[in-house]
């Protein structure tokens, strides 16, 4: 190769490699939901004899592709790209977050809930409180959002993503519901110390939360983790990481990711970029 030839070969390289990856995946955010999940339906809330319940979500920037039915907000995420363009208009966050509801359930028997709009469309770490008295429970009586820089640096470096599975065609988490108002109002406590341990980046407290929350769903969902259609044995697994690090949770219900909670390293994982603007 003669050294124009080389310097031809390094220009189209760096071409291809400076471009961006939001060029092929879209520029919409992603969304990871921690501690708390399920307490956004108002099938759960109105059962929580200590309202508001809590959950956590954090808006991530599109780094990298996430393999959809895995609890990150995907299907939200093309609901949002078709009705947006592919990138979230500038204006009040909470307008943006109901147009986007209204996009993706319109005429839907089992709505999806708001969380996953909200943590596309806020930036940062955020706690969404829920109460069935308010709007019906399908939308946050309050939400308290922090984008301070160092916490989500600190979210960065604890949460170590491992790819599990997509869920199974033909699974739904619904077919067993024991609802329970005593584990809804651990549920929804699930979130609140999980927001409170990232604020004050306690990664014992965050994994702590986040096993609880894990408890909550088998008990008040089985189904989450258990069903005819999943192969793998999720409780198994994720007891291991719990065993060996601070915490440890599904991304979504049937499995996803697992997300570790470590100041270590964790084999196999990979991590995440928050999203602050």
């Amino acid at each position: 190769m003669t050294d124009s030839e080389a310097n031809t070969h390094e220009s189209s390289v760096c071409r291809h490699d400076c471009e961006p990856i939001a060029s092929v995946i879209g520029s919409i955010p992603y969304r990871m939901a921690l501690a708390g999940g399920w307490i956004d339906q108002p099938f759960v809330s109105v059962l929580n004899p200590n309202p508001p319940g809590s959950m956590v979500v954090v808006s991530l920037e599109p780094v990298m592709r996430f393999m959809e039915r895995c609890g990150m907000a995907t299907g939200t995420r093309k609901v949002a790209e078709r009705i947006w363009q592919g990138r979230v208009p500038i204006g009040d966050p909470a307008d943006l977050v109901r147009e986007l509801y209204r996009a993706e359930n319109e005429g839907l028997a089992e709505p999806s809930g708001s969380q996953d709009m909200i943590g596309l469309i806020y930036p940062g770490v955020s706690r969404l409180d829920y109460r069935a008295d308010w709007e019906g429970g399908y939308f946050p009586s309050h939400i308290e959002t922090n984008t301070d820089p160092d916490v989500a640096k600190w979210i960065e470096h604890v949460c170590h993503f491992i790819p599990v599975a997509s869920r199974p065609d033909g699974y739904n988490p619904l077919g067993i519901k024991h609802l329970e108002p005593e584990w809804v109002s651990r549920l929804g406590d699930t979130g609140k110390r999980c927001y409170q341990a990232i604020i004050s980046r306690n990664v014992y407290a965050l994994g702590k939360s986040m096993n609880d929350c894990m408890e909550c769903w088998k008990r008040l969902l089985p189904q989450v983790v258990s069903h005819p259609t999943i192969n793998i044995d999720l409780v198994g697994l994720m007891r291991y990481y719990q065993n060996r690090y601070a915490g440890a949770m599904y991304s979504g219900c049937g499995g996803g990711y697992l997300i570790v909670v470590s100041e270590e390293q964790v084999p196999g994982s990979f991590g995440v970029t928050v999203r602050l603007k």
